[in-house]
């Protein structure tokens, strides 16, 4: 399972110690993204700037406590664990392209950060046998889970008082929760899908001119692609720490997408004439293309004119590239 990970290590097979010295880590890099979001919006949005920075100075508060306990039990030496040597955790922007996001995208974020620092707390109380230290996690655990909520209603407030249209917190969970469970997931596999065989497929077309021998090829690579794709994404994130939903469904979405990604311009292939499948499946490869940029302006807020120039300049190059190789 590490190879899937990267060597990371999984949040259940944490020591109490680790555990607390994870919390501290984290604690201290919520604090410096939080006095960053409120230097960022002092001068535009001066009350938004204030609550972050009230939220750092309370962030500082739970690292101080957290290093009281910990070393009261284990001494003074605190090992280095960050989150991304944790498996599932939900992984923070850098924190320089807060200079490029919105009011809303920062709420957002510090909306799920405390989610998240929520389900941690959480989980770490219940696997705390040591009194003193169960109830700490267990009151900062209720804390950031109190941030959610205001982060909330800040939200709603400042919303109305833009002129916006608010809509209900159920249907917005909701709507997160689709965004990271399918979307997410079935958009990095119709990427992967669509590109990664690309090259193989039109080589293999070029290099033969046997519809047949190109089709097996497509089929293969685009089903191959869709297993790695599918146990990656499962495997990667259980999705308790991160809120992304059940390992299974991200990975059924990941594996289908990435199948049906490679298989579009595969099936061409099983018209025996060889210049009307290719030509049917150069068409086929554009719609895919154009198909993952709306993907992404929908459901993903990409500038549809920067998702353009990626995706489809991105796969006219890896198409440009199997046609060439297939024909030298």
């Amino acid at each position: 399972m590490r190879f899937f990970t990267g060597g990371r290590k999984s949040f259940s097979d944490l020591s109490e110690q680790e555990i607390l010295a994870l919390a501290i880590s984290s604690e201290e890099e919520d604090e410096r993204i939080y006095r960053s979001y409120a230097a960022r919006l002092a001068e535009a949005y001066p009350a938004s700037a204030k609550i972050f920075e009230a939220m750092a100075v309370e962030e500082d508060s739970h690292r101080r406590r957290l290093i009281e306990v910990y070393q009261s039990r284990f001494g003074d030496h605190i090992p280095l664990i960050r989150r991304e040597d944790v498996e599932g955790f939900y992984t923070r922007r850098p924190i320089w392209l807060a200079e490029t996001m919105s009011l809303d995208e920062i709420r957002a974020q510090a909306k799920e950060m405390e989610r998240q620092a929520t389900r941690v707390y959480a989980m770490a109380a219940a696997r705390s046998a040591h009194g003193p230290t169960r109830e700490l996690l267990g009151d900062l655990a209720a804390v950031e889970a109190s941030h959610v909520q205001t982060a909330i209603e800040l939200e709603h407030e400042y919303l109305d008082a833009e002129g916006g249209t608010m809509r209900d917190e159920e249907d917005r969970n909701a709507r997160r929760q689709f965004l990271l469970t399918w979307a997410q997931p079935s958009l990095a596999g119709l990427m992967d899908g669509s590109v990664s065989t690309l090259a193989p497929i039109f080589a293999t077309a070029f290099a033969t001119q046997d519809t047949w021998t190109t089709f097996l090829v497509g089929l293969a690579a685009s089903v191959g692609a869709g297993i790695s794709m599918g146990f990656t994404e499962a495997a990667s994130d259980d999705g308790r720490l991160s809120g992304r939903g059940a390992p299974w469904k991200r990975g059924l979405a990941s594996g289908v997408m990435t199948t049906l990604g490679g298989l579009g311009h595969a099936l061409p292939y099983l018209i025996p004439e060889f210049w009307t499948a290719t030509t049917i499946a150069i068409l086929v490869v554009f719609v895919e293309l154009w198909a993952i940029v709306w993907m992404q302006n929908r459901f993903m807020q990409t500038p549809f004119w920067r998702a353009s120039f990626q995706v489809v300049l991105g796969g006219a190059l890896v198409l440009a590239a199997g046609v060439l190789i297939g024909s030298g």
